[in-house]
């Protein structure tokens, strides 16, 4: 276990020893003491721990210095052959603005062929649905013109047996 683990042990005795008034508790001394020496045993692995980690802490930050002085390095020469090829830089920029311009007529051409097609495609359903409304009414008011000529007849009289 380590010290965290035994300080909650810890912890826990005391929370259970009986309570007295003003704030005393009863505990188990022997408990509680071997718990210190379970501490005081594991203090010197924590420690080595501790001296572990800040030698690593130190290794690493030697190990970034020594990276981040070689990044800076490749990143000046990268420079320098940048400026050199700052005619190609240029030619790149106006070819890039040039295909920019390009997509954007395109980008425009296909958002009114896309808003045609949305119209044609309304204005075909509005004039079918305005046709089958016509039909609709159309058979609606034929079917009241024969509903009075069935209402008329007599209904047909049940066989009782």
């Amino acid at each position: 276990m380590n010290i965290e683990e035994y300080l909650d042990q810890l912890d826990d005795m005391l929370e259970k020893g009986w309570s007295f008034p003003g704030g005393r508790r009863v505990v188990d001394v022997e408990k509680i003491r071997n718990l210190v020496d379970d501490i005081r045993l594991s203090i010197p692995t924590e420690i080595k721990q501790a001296k572990g980690i800040v030698s690593d802490r130190a290794d690493i930050i030697t190990t970034a210095k020594r990276e981040a002085e070689g990044i800076i390095k490749g990143a000046e020469e990268r420079a320098r052959a940048m400026v050199a090829q700052e005619e190609i830089t240029k030619l790149a920029q106006t070819k890039a603005h040039e295909i920019i311009a390009q997509a954007q007529a395109k980008s425009r051409d296909m958002r009114k062929a896309a808003q045609d097609f949305v119209d044609d495609l309304m204005r075909r359903s509005d004039e079918s649905l305005t046709q089958n409304l016509s039909d609709l009414r159309k058979t609606r008011a034929s079917l009241r013109q024969t509903i009075p000529a069935v209402q008329a007849q007599p209904a047909p009289a049940e066989d009782a047996e």
